[in-house]
């Protein structure tokens, strides 16, 4: 995440080339744009599978919800710290008027709802779990977990890497050299998913790293952009998607054990963002009338 960090707070004039007589155009050809924002999730109930030594089971119902740390001035506006709550970050550049190519990074939290009310299906061997007593053959038996006895989460980070194909529309134009722009964003996004995981069941509770990915999701989104003086914007973003992770790891020593589940997901965010224009090129207003 540093090289997104980085590509935030590099001052302008590194980027941006003073190209006489060419528009900057905040949606045209050649200008990079990156932002830095922070989300609120939610999620779709679920089944979720787990394999592991001893046990193959699955709770349908699942429900989660996402985990935002509180506001602390000293943890939103620390840049050592940026990367605790749940956020958003993108680069992207126009490729032509009106259309951008990203690449963004979610980082939203999963928690396992306390007192799920879920379904048991599956087995469970006599002695792996001598905490809940869950042994032998389930179907569709109702149980109702506890956080203290069971609990799986991805606090630490259920990870969003994507790239998106974004298009822009300025709808209201103001002030001198038009200061004041009103956009709209509509995208989509295709990428995979990083997680870092903690998982308690049968007395042991373990937390996996986010070393590799463990599933794919797709995403559609829509936002307003107010942008000021050509450089600075804020952006609200609306997003939905379906995620589906297909090799969560669950044990660090157990290689086999694994989780597997697939969700809808929406998330919310606020961002503020820069404008750099590295190749601006002339709009239709400033060409020749003949």
């Amino acid at each position: 995440m540093r090289f997104f960090i980085i590509l935030l707070f590099i001052p302008i004039g590194l980027f941006a080339q003073k190209s006489k007589g060419k528009a900057k155009i905040s949606n045209g050809q050649g200008t990079l744009f990156a932002y830095w924002g922070n989300n609120r999730s939610s999620y779709s109930k679920s089944t979720i599978h787990f394999v592991g030594t001893g046990y193959d089971f699955t709770l349908k119902g699942s429900k989660a919800t996402d985990h935002k740390t509180p506001f602390n001035p000293s943890i939103y506006f620390n840049p050592t710290k940026l990367t605790l709550p749940q956020y958003n970050v993108r680069v992207g550049y126009y490729i032509r008027k009106g259309y951008a190519i990203a690449i963004g990074f979610d980082h939203m939290k999963y928690a396992f709802t306390d007192k799920n009310e879920v379904l048991l299906s599956g087995t469970i061997d006599p002695g792996i779990d001598t905490v809940n007593n869950w042994n032998g053959s389930y179907s569709s038996f109702p149980i109702v977990t506890d956080r203290n006895s069971f609990n799986y989460d991805q606090i630490k980070g259920l990870n969003y890497l994507k790239f998106e194909f974004i298009k822009t529309d300025r709808w209201f134009e103001a002030g001198k050299n038009n200061w004041f722009v009103a956009s709209t964003n509509l995208g989509l996004g295709l990428g995979g998913i990083l997680s870092t995981t903690n998982f308690t069941f049968a007395g042991k509770t373990n937390t996996t790293s986010s070393s590799y990915m463990t599933g794919l999701a797709f995403s559609a989104q829509a936002g307003v952009r107010l942008e000021f003086f050509k450089h600075l914007f804020i952006q609200s973003t609306f997003s939905g998607g379906y995620m589906q992770q297909i090799h969560v790891p669950t044990r660090n020593n157990e290689p086999n054990a694994i989780a597997k589940q697939k969700f809808g997901y929406t998330s919310f965010d606020n961002a503020l963002g820069i404008l750099l224009y590295i190749r601006p090129t002339n709009d239709c207003n400033s060409c020749p009338h003949w």
